[in-house]
């Protein structure tokens, strides 16, 4: 089954536009979670200009999911994620002012020897770990060289060709790369992008899928039919049941 990781990156935006704590991102996640989502990302950046640290450490002490941490491994970065310590770390390699991601990781520029040790801590530490890559082969083997447990595919121009011959293309790459990933011992998610009209498709073609990180559509989406429908939405789209988990209690 293919898990659903909510990134609730954008409600603390919609917060930060205004200040105060409306909307409340844990009560965002809360709903999430009892709406059946089997997990919750965020992307803390270095300006803090949607989710914060505050926001991680708040999240992680009601968590009753898995709770992935994506981000930059800047120095910051890595000391919260070592505190924290999530169910999942997905490093990108967004440099600090980006206003998002828009590529993986390119293992061939010396940054291999910098991750690796990087992630051996992470998984001493009883952290899974994941790289953001593009659906390139070479990089998806650079990626087991350096241990990594997972890798996210990048589905950024899939979801922006969709629909076209070029989308199509774009998906057998995809599924190629997943392919690949899991023959040679890597897990793999997806993130960036997908929406209730392309996930299907995606679910589908790309065999082994084990979970997809969704915040800015499914956020959009919660703006017309609310946060349980859509959760419930993207469920249905990918195929698969809600997760069961007992709501965590109010301190």
């Amino acid at each position: 089954m293919i898990r659903l990781s909510v990134n609730v990156n954008k409600i603390a935006t919609l917060r930060n536009a205004r200040g105060g704590n409306i909307p409340d991102v844990v009560e965002a996640a809360r709903t999430c979670i009892a709406a059946g989502c089997h997990g919750i990302t965020v992307h803390p950046r270095p300006d803090a200009r949607h989710i914060t640290f505050q926001d991680v450490f708040d999240l992680a002490a009601m968590m009753t999911v898995e709770f992935n941490i994506e981000g930059y491994p800047g120095a910051e970065f890595i000391d919260l994620v070592m505190r924290v310590r999530p169910t999942q770390v997905t490093l990108v390699p967004d440099p600090p002012g980006v206003l998002t991601s828009n590529a993986g990781w390119n293992l061939r520029s010396g940054a291999a020897d910098w991750l690796g040790d990087l992630l051996t801590g992470f998984k001493k530490a009883g952290i899974r770990t994941s790289l953001f890559l593009d659906p390139d082969a070479d990089q998806i083997r650079r990626a087991r060289k350096l241990e990594a447990d997972r890798i996210e595919l990048y589905t950024g121009p899939y979801a922006q060709a969709f629909g076209t011959p070029a989308g199509k293309t774009i998906l057998a790459a995809h599924r190629e790369a997943a392919l690949l990933a899991r023959t040679i011992g890597l897990g793999v998610n997806a993130g960036h992008d997908l929406d209730l009209k392309n996930i299907p498709a995606y679910a589908t073609a790309v065999k082994g899928l084990q979970e997809v990180s969704i915040g800015h559509t499914l956020v959009s989406d919660a703006l017309y039919i609310g946060l349980t429908r859509t959760v419930k939405a993207y469920l249905k789209a990918l195929g698969s049941k809600p997760a069961r988990v007992k709501r965590a209690k109010r301190k």
